[in-house]
């Protein structure tokens, strides 16, 4: 069945903040998210549903059964394939509404990449799970002057700030220095569904706002809710602030990135390995870890068991180790696998 427009969105139609034209915006609206796991793939599904023409889904990872409790976009099925989240993402997508555009990319946004992975988009969003990429989404949103929402979720919390380079506060400006000590994340402290649908719903809400041009009505503050203590705060965003060595100074420190290391911890006793530019053949490689341990792969990832840990390896090179923090470890068994 082929819905029509008017159908498909005719709820959507009778809302006056959207209305015929709104919605004719979204259809050839541009947005690209980064990171598609919890907050990612609510976001991805909401604006999806909405109508908005191209979406861009980037992400680095892969469906586990774990995702399941949170992640809105995935199955059962999924999870057993371990297939990457952009894929997964963009195939259910294109089940509910395959009238718009999904643009999967499954890859890790680095300095190197971000302007490629990035280029068409008149709208960023974020879900990530760390600041250092959040401060590099910012240093680029910022040179770009391309607006961007950030948006995060933990335990029972949930944040978000529009980011409109030149009129409001960016990341850097709430943030001058990554937050220090013990920081909560999904893996430590858990996290429920509904914070994560309650941050994604109020940032696809000023998302859709933007799309359609209705800036004036874009909430300009950090707004934050812990929906089981019922405490909740809001800190002033609507002015850049003097002295910010992004959007002050035009210092973009993370987007330069000369320094970023190449091994990055990315949680759930996990290590990633980047490797640049060096094509993976998965049957291939499948060929020659048999005889080392399981091996499982299919055309976007493969899967290798050899006890205690655990290898996924993308076809860019790229490796999440599991069972280990220690990148030593890491690089070692990379190295021992899959090549120096």
């Amino acid at each position: 069945m082929s819905l029509e427009p008017d159908q498909r969105y005719s709820r959507q139609l009778l809302f006056s903040g959207i209305g015929t034209e709104g919605q004719q915006r979204l259809a050839i609206a541009r947005v690209a998210i980064v990171g598609c796991g919890a907050t990612g793939s609510a976001l991805a599904s909401l604006l999806a549903r909405a109508g908005v023409g191209t979406i861009r889904i980037i992400d680095r990872d892969y469906v586990e059964p774990s995702n399941l409790q949170r992640q809105s976009l995935f199955d059962e099925s999924d999870a057993a394939e371990a297939l990457p989240k952009a894929i997964a993402a963009a195939r259910k997508i294109a089940a509910f509404n395959s009238q718009i555009v999904v643009d999967p990319h499954v890859a890790d946004l680095t300095p190197s990449n971000i302007a490629a992975l990035l280029e068409g988009a008149q709208l960023i969003l974020d879900g990530t799970d760390n600041f250092e990429t959040r401060y590099l989404i910012n240093d680029f949103a910022v040179q770009q002057a391309l607006p961007w929402i950030y948006t995060a979720a933990v335990g029972s919390y949930g944040v978000t700030m529009n980011i409109i380079p030149g009129k409001t506060a960016c990341l850097a400006c709430i943030f001058p220095e990554p937050p220090r000590g013990l920081l909560e994340t999904c893996e430590t402290a858990g996290v429920l569904n509904t914070a994560v649908n309650w941050a994604a719903s109020v940032a696809a809400s000023e998302a859709l706002k933007l799309l359609v041009g209705a800036e004036d009505r874009l909430r300009q503050s950090l707004l934050s809710f812990d929906l089981w203590s019922n405490q909740h705060g809001e800190v002033t965003a609507a002015h850049p602030r003097g002295g910010c060595h992004a959007c002050d100074e035009r210092k973009f420190l993370h987007l330069a990135g000369k320094d970023r290391p190449q091994v990055t911890l990315c949680g759930r006793n996990s290590v990633q390995i980047h490797e640049r530019a060096r094509a993976v053949d998965l049957a291939e490689m499948s060929k020659r870890l048999k005889p080392h341990g399981a091996v499982r792969y299919n055309d976007f990832v493969l899967k290798f068991w050899h006890e205690p840990y655990e290898m996924t390896l993308f076809p860019d090179g790229r490796a999440i180790i599991k069972g280990t923090t220690d990148t030593t470890v890491a690089r070692s068994l990379y190295a021992r696998y899959v090549g120096s």
